[in-house]
């Protein structure tokens, strides 16, 4: 793939169709005919009794992609007491275009292209514009093509609403649609953003995986509440574990404000995570960072050196415990329960102090159990840096090969 210059030439392109010439521009209402929609709540849907299919706007929006095969599990049935016979001529096939209408947000106007459409049938639910196309496109194309910048942006000024946000078949029809007239090179962009689309989900599961594991360890290796031995350990390991008040194994240590720093390469971090870098530290071994006010059940690994802001308790390790193990019992500790504000969420150190945990008899059942889960962190991150690469190839890729 190569870059291109011209007028409704795409910035990247397939070596094979750099001389092909300029894409075609249509209105959408020369192209495609609407059909119907209908306006089934959700409780007119299940997931258990087979029957027609319908496509709500909300899972458009929020589990579908922009390629939706038909037998996709989370596509709900339509309940079997529901009349359907006057959306007999409105049944989707494939290549069929599905808008959401309605969104909180500016995903309003997400499309979908529908494939692999069998039995059973499929119809367009509440808050949906379907339309079908009057001309043959390459597989996949278009269902990229209306959810890339190139189109998406021609949405922006037809949005109404302040609070929900719609878009009207009226307003779609006068957007253009792009395309190049050769559908072997509809197909090759279909089949691209295929690929990328299926090395995502992988990476998704992958990524999901880990995540159930992770919490179904911590529920496990750690005693459960009025319990001193955990359900899962490391064999040779059979002594109870010792409470103790977090005070005995955590210092509580107080953020600063840090606006009277220059900048440089040491991280400061708030409640909500990483904010930026200054040129001192406040604290020079690993710490647990803890919300004072704001997010306070969201633990924090900070590695060393790092300034946190006053919002935000650093708690470092008391005697020879470590500071990866006591990490991830702080994961565990219900935080919100210890909540002493009716407004913004708050901790005190008194009371971090006086929570009460327990902590294993042998220090080497604490060091396996810290390696354990850093291993377990650490492909997490690996597989969520992965992830985080495709999709930023795949939105680079949609704002470069259409026009």
């Amino acid at each position: 793939m190569m870059s291109g210059a011209k007028k409704r030439v795409p910035q990247r392109r397939f070596k094979e169709f750099l001389n092909a010439g300029a894409w075609e521009q249509c209105k959408l209402d020369e192209m495609f005919e609407y059909l119907q929609n209908n306006t089934l709540s959700r409780d007119s849907l299940n997931y258990k009794n087979p029957n027609i299919k319908n496509i709500h706007y909300g899972d458009i929006l929020v589990k579908f992609d922009e390629i939706l095969d038909g037998s996709n599990k989370d596509i709900p049935y339509i309940n079997s007491e529901v009349d359907l016979s006057k959306f007999s001529k409105s049944l989707l096939r494939d290549g069929d275009i599905i808008f959401s209408d309605t969104a909180e947000d500016d995903t309003v106007g997400k499309a979908i292209e529908l494939q692999n459409v069998n039995a059973p049938f499929i119809l367009s639910g509440l808050h949906t514009i379907p339309c079908r196309p009057l001309i043959p496109f390459g597989k996949g194309y278009l269902g990229n093509f209306l959810n890339s910048d190139s189109y998406r942006l021609q949405l922006r000024p037809l949005v109404q609403g302040i609070k929900v946000s719609s878009i009207s078949k009226s307003a779609l029809k006068d957007t253009m649609i792009e395309y190049p007239k050769n559908l072997d090179e509809q197909e090759k962009i279909g089949s691209l953003f295929y690929y990328i689309a299926k090395m995502i989900t992988l990476h998704q599961r992958k990524l999901d995986k880990l995540q159930v594991t992770k919490k179904a360890l911590l529920q496990e290796m750690f005693p459960e509440e009025g319990q001193d031995k955990p359900k899962r350990r490391f064999k040779g390991f059979t002594d109870a574990w010792k409470q103790r008040k977090l005070s005995d194994i955590l210092k509580v240590n107080s953020g600063k404000d840090y606006k009277h720093l220059d900048q440089g390469n040491i991280p400061v971090y708030g409640t909500g995570g990483y904010m930026l870098s200054v040129n001192e530290s406040l604290s020079n071994i690993d710490a647990i960072g803890i919300g004072r006010k704001g997010t306070i059940d969201k633990p924090q690994y900070l590695k060393a050196p790092f300034w946190t802001v006053d919002t935000l308790f650093y708690l470092t390790a008391l005697g020879q415990h470590s500071i990866l193990f006591l990490y991830y019992l702080m994961q565990l500790i219900p935080w919100k329960k210890f909540d002493e504000s009716t407004g913004v969420p708050s901790l005190s150190r008194t009371t971090i102090d006086s929570i009460n945990a327990y902590v294993p008899s042998n220090s080497k059942e604490e060091e396996l159990i810290s390696v354990l889960f850093n291993q377990l962190d650490k492909s997490i991150t690996l597989h969520q840096r992965k992830l985080d690469k495709l999709k930023n190839l795949k939105q680079a890729y949609l704002n470069e090969m259409f026009v």
